[in-house]
């Protein structure tokens, strides 16, 4: 079994956190929370395919340009090479999973 109390932490960009689910070269599946008014850097995979998924709040999703609100039980798919950014636009914490298909490790370009 895996959760937040026995999965490997990590911390992230201004005071966010992540927790990795399944770390493995096929797959990546981690959780993350970003406190408000917070975002990652601009960026895109290579290779990876990846499914974002949200819990708690709302994820606002840069994605070629365009900005997609993802409430909590919604999703959205980017796929290889779409340059894409998370943010938390809103004033509450968002706690989204991640799938990554293979894994984002040295697949990464910052924009």
């Amino acid at each position: 079994m895996i959760s937040n109390e026995n999965a490997e932490h990590y911390s992230w960009g201004d005071g966010c956190d992540g927790w990795y689910l399944i770390n493995r070269k096929d797959m990546l599946i981690i959780h993350e929370k970003m406190p408000p008014a917070t975002r990652e850097k601009r960026h895109y995979h290579a290779s990876s395919r990846q499914f974002f998924f949200v819990l708690q709040g709302v994820l606002s999703m840069e994605l070629e340009g365009e900005v997609h609100d993802i409430c909590a039980q919604q999703g959205i798919e980017i796929p290889p090479h779409a340059k894409h950014q998370a943010r938390n636009n809103s004033d509450a914490p968002v706690e989204f999973i991640v799938i990554s298909h293979p894994t984002t490790r040295g697949d990464r370009t910052d924009l």
